[in-house]
């Protein structure tokens, strides 16, 4: 049976060695719990959880979701995905599988657990979409054979498992549609337009912009994306989701860029290139939901969490060697 949730709790957090699962990680060890941090490393690192080798409450185990787990926790977090285009479009039908077949093996250890788990959705289920700012009750317009439909149909029939395993086997779930979010230990070269434009700019290349840049996205700092998860998943079990954790202050990627550019002192010249298909026009949470359910709301400006993003990569960037551009999101 599991203990109470007000008590210290062995939490396995699947994606634990990515860019938000390690934010997850810290925090949790803050709170006193022991973490079971499994991750394939496929775009997760073991430099995101070095500073955790020797903790007595960490564990890390080398696993892929789409197999099953046998372990015994308190709590499951399902992080693990590739979450970037360049990552989930590598290889598709393996991005699609973790999401089906990961929510399947952690919903059905939940299921035998008795144990509350949390399923790191994504706005991506929204696709393109034709309602602006987006809502939880919003449908989605999202095209199922394209390029990005590996990520986005696999996290939305994600979201229908779990919604399944609720209503047939009561099961306690707790659903976020994540937001565009940033911060340290983005991966340099996943193809995200924060992380790209950042390494463009402290490398004085030229910032690539897909379109015209008149394309909008919210961007959320990685710390108050993670205080959201904890916030949702020490709700009641009447709460499921899904909830928008996102950032509702929307900028162009235009904007973005001329930021980044002025923040770094770069001598980048910003060149446009073709949109790629399926590329969302417009992306911004309504975060009602999570205000009234949560008391939650982001609390850092863009300009001071790119700072720390950018004083991330300034350091990172020594060890590097060139890596390719694009800004997909």
């Amino acid at each position: 049976m599991a203990r109470l949730y007000d008590s210290r709790k062995r939490i396995l957090v699947t994606g634990g060695a990515g860019f938000i699962g390690s934010h997850l990680v810290d925090r949790l060890l803050e709170q006193g719990h022991d973490v079971l941090c499994a991750d394939n490393l496929f775009t997760g690192s073991k430099r995101n959880i070095d500073q955790f080798h020797n903790h007595p409450r960490f564990e890390f185990m080398r696993h892929d979701v789409t197999f099953p787990l046998y372990v015994e926790v308190d709590e499951i977090y399902n992080l693990a995905c590739p979450a970037s285009p360049v990552h989930y479009q590598h290889d598709p039908v393996q991005t699609t599988k973790t999401s089906v077949h990961g929510a399947i093996n952690v919903l059905g250890l939940a299921k035998r657990l008795g144990i509350r788990v949390f399923q790191a959705s994504t706005s991506e289920v929204y696709g393109d979409p034709t309602v602006h700012p987006q809502t939880e009750a919003y449908w989605g317009n999202v095209n199922p054979i394209g390029p990005r439909s590996c990520y986005d149909e696999g996290k939305r029939c994600a979201e229908t498992l779990f919604f399944d395993y609720h209503r047939q086997h009561q099961l306690d779930i707790k659903v976020a549609r994540i937001f565009n979010t940033y911060g340290p230990r983005m991966h340099p070269a996943d193809g995200r337009v924060v992380s790209n434009f950042i390494m463009q700019a402290l490398r004085d290349e030229p910032i690539t912009i897909f379109g015209d840049g008149s394309q909008t996205r919210s961007f959320c700092y990685v710390d108050d994306l993670v205080e959201g998860f904890l916030r949702l998943m020490a709700t009641g079990p009447e709460i499921t989701g899904p909830v928008n954790l996102g950032n509702p202050n929307e900028f162009t990627i235009n904007e973005l860029a001329r930021t980044i550019v002025e923040m770094t002192g770069s001598k980048s010249e910003v060149v446009y290139l073709d949109l790629p298909q399926d590329d969302p026009r417009q992306r911004q949470p309504d975060i009602s939901l999570a205000k009234q359910t949560l008391d939650w709301q982001p609390t850092i400006e863009l300009e001071k969490g790119l700072g720390w993003t950018i004083d991330y990569f300034r350091a990172l960037l020594p060890e590097l060697v060139g890596n390719g551009s694009g800004n997909s999101t």
